[in-house]
């Protein structure tokens, strides 16, 4: 076993939103931190959600009105630090098929908007879905319904670039590395690291860790960490499962449709010609890493749209499904829909040091707020770190020229058409949506197709590849395909296989060298 002489300020266990959050947040405080995760980065939970950075309107039915005021917040912070992967989209809420009065589903709208008043998002409208684009796609008798506005975010991307943003400021990535055993010696934690490449082992010390591992927090204070308070029952683990199916309809507004169990479903536009569905909640008991949608989900889901829409769908048309399982903090409500979103914290100390911060629930559009006050905790053992600075800088990609909020998106794009001519135009949309104006790095001195190497298909090419392999911590095709990049949707088993042939051979090459 290796072990190394640094001792670090922060460990860091869990490579989702929040452990990336935290990491990018502390080390740009000027703390030391490593962070390990024992898979992918944004594998599990931070992979697997709705891709939507927003308010969360039903919370308000439960009362959660601090959670989604921060929500709110956060929605135009995040739009503001990356444009290119978080944008604005504009929700139809039919409604019909729901036992919610129109003046309730009114109120609730109004109280959203009062809640966002600080907002730069449009305030909510009535509209008459027998005129227009919007109720086209729609049943007949569906006549009248509300709009109001959210955003998208790409969830895998989004941890990815936060990770750069920590290791450029002097962090630590481990990937595929899981933590083993951590015990307290002499006022720090003594912590053993398994490379799950290779099997290596290696003990690291560090003043604190911070157990971010979302499904798995439990597990690891109860029985990877020693000298700890047990906890017992914190979590529960639901399950959400996403269809994904040729588009429904060719605008880009999405609906979230209200079903008469008081669940929602959304209905959104995905890499543009999908539609993405969902989601499901379903209380979880298993591995994690196990969750994979059952037929009823699929089939829950198709209901709930063709409850809606004209022209019927099933579950024969997903050309993709997937499955997260999400942490979140038991209040002990009866039904999965009404716990909690909200994350709290669990801070455990012996003597005064070596402090424990276990983070149990929270969502994807939270994750910066919760990095800020994860540290405010630890503040009283690193009295030197560095104030709060990711309200308003910049993630990786997300330095735009100046325009909407935080930057302007189409204006970068016009850009990058006019200096690479000669590449198709919805070619670079995906790649600068992806990349923002970290694209040009892919595309430096680039004027044809030709220059970005080999074409794997789907619009997936070497150059990219060679860059996410190189950049961005991916080392199998699954990692390309389905979290840097949603490639693989149109990619053929044969172009996937090849793809996949590539990645081992370039990181078997790159760890060699």
């Amino acid at each position: 076993m290796q072990a190394e002489d640094d001792v670090y300020d922060l460990l860091i266990i869990g490579g989702g939103i929040n452990g990336a959050g935290i990491a990018c947040d502390a080390a740009g405080r000027g703390l030391k931190v490593v962070l390990c995760e024992q898979d992918d980065l944004g594998s599990a939970t931070s992979s697997a959600s709705s891709k939507l950075v927003h308010g969360g309107l039903r919370y308000l039915e439960h009362y959660e009105f601090r959670l989604v005021r921060e929500s709110l917040r956060e929605r135009d912070v995040l739009l503001g630090k990356a444009p290119h992967m978080v944008g604005q989209r504009e929700f139809v809420l039919p409604h019909y098929n729901t036992w919610r009065p129109a003046w309730m589903v009114r109120l609730g709208l109004f109280l959203y908007d009062f809640l966002a008043q600080s907002s730069r998002l449009p305030s909510t409208r009535a509209v008459n879905l027998t005129q227009g684009s919007m109720g086209a796609p729609l049943k007949d008798i569906i006549v009248k319904g509300f709009v109001y506005s959210d955003c998208w975010v790409d969830d895998s991307r989004l941890v990815v670039v936060n990770a750069m943003a920590a290791a450029e400021a002097g962090a630590r990535i481990l990937t595929r590395t899981r933590l083993e055993h951590a015990d307290r010696k002499a006022g720090l934690w003594l912590a053993r690291l398994k490379n799950m490449r290779n099997g290596e082992q290696t003990e690291v010390r560090a003043r604190a860790i911070v157990n971010a591992a979302g499904p798995w927090a439990e597990d690891v204070l109860n029985e990877k960490l020693e000298n700890t308070e047990a906890v017992k029952n914190r979590i529960r683990l639901v399950k959400g499962s996403h269809l994904v199916v040729p588009r429904l309809y060719e605008e880009d507004h999405a609906y979230i449709l209200l079903n008469p169990d008081g669940r929602v479903v959304f209905v959104l536009p995905f890499q543009n010609t999908y539609s993405l569905l969902g989601t499901t909640e379903v209380v979880f008991d298993g591995d994690p890493a196990d969750a994979r949608m059952a037929p009823e989900e699929a089939r829950y889901i198709c209901d709930a749209v063709n409850g809606y829409f004209a022209k019927p769908v099933s579950p024969d048309d997903a050309v993709w499904s997937f499955s997260g399982v999400r942490p979140l903090f038991d209040d002990d409500a009866d039904n999965p829909s009404a716990v909690t979103r909200d994350y709290v914290f669990d801070l455990q100390e012996r003597d005064g040091g070596a402090p424990l911060l276990n983070i149990f629930g929270g969502k994807l559009t939270t994750y910066r707020r919760l990095a800020e006050r994860a540290l405010a905790r630890l503040k009283p053992f690193f009295p030197d770190m560095g104030a709060a600075w990711t309200e308003s800088g910049p993630l990786p990609g997300g330095d735009m020229p100046s325009g909407g909020p935080g930057g302007d998106f189409p204006r970068f794009l016009s850009a990058l058409e006019k200096d690479f001519p000669g590449l198709d135009k919805v070619w670079l949309l995906g790649l600068a949506h992806r990349h923002g104006t970290r694209a040009r790095d892919i595309l430096d001195e680039i004027e044809t197709p030709d220059g970005l190497g080999r074409d794997f298909g789907g619009g997936l090419f070497q150059r990219e590849a060679d860059y996410l392999i190189e950049r961005e911590w991916a080392e199998t095709a699954d990692d390309i395909l389905w979290r840097r990049t949603k490639c693989g949707l149109a990619m053929t088993e044969k172009e996937r296989n090849a793809l996949a042939d590539y990645v081992d051979s370039a990181t078997a090459s790159m760890r060699s060298g």
